[in-house]
């Protein structure tokens, strides 16, 4: 009987180890493709390069943004931009950040006239309205506890500029 319970152990234990190194397998395999950062872990100089090259246009030299810096899909500084105005443009003229104090827009001049490629309400305010273009002007109107504040847009030389409403 002695002998019985011994097989009985030894069975049980190696039946447990198996599952433990089919399970962390497993859990290898798997979770690498899940948690992993997709292409690994990069290092500080190979981010700075990265951001540095040429292939990054989107940056925007700032016309009349109260803070500097360039427009980014995931900025969240009031009134900085967020990206929300949609996918990434194929124009290849000027971008500029542009800025009321109910919130910020970048747009660009394209072809067509002029384009939004993104917009953000600044605190406490929300957007009520939005022509992305593109057109002669676009236009977005942010409200807020101050009242409504509207920023409309157009191209003067290649370069967008914020223009008084003329309606």
């Amino acid at each position: 009987m002695r002998r019985r319970s011994l097989l009985a152990v030894a069975g049980w234990l190696a039946t447990a180890v198996l599952a433990t190194v089919v399970g962390l397998a497993a859990i290898r395999l798997v979770g690498e493709s899940i948690t992993g950062t997709p292409g690994g872990v990069r290092s500080q100089e190979e981010v700075e390069r990265a951001l540095a090259a040429p292939a990054s246009t989107a940056a925007a030299s700032p016309t009349q943004a109260p803070s500097p810096g360039a427009p980014g899909p995931s900025g969240s500084n009031p009134p900085g931009p967020s990206g929300s105005g949609g996918p990434e443009p194929t124009g290849s003229g000027a971008r500029r950040v542009l800025a009321t104090t109910g919130g910020t827009a970048v747009a660009e001049c394209v072809p067509g006239g002029v384009r939004l490629v993104s917009w953000a309400p600044a605190q406490d305010h929300r957007v009520a309205d939005v022509d992305r273009g593109p057109d002669d002007d676009v236009e977005v109107t942010f409200v807020g506890p101050g009242g409504e504040h509207e920023l409309k847009v157009r191209c003067v030389g290649g370069e967008p500029v914020a223009v008084a409403d003329d309606d």
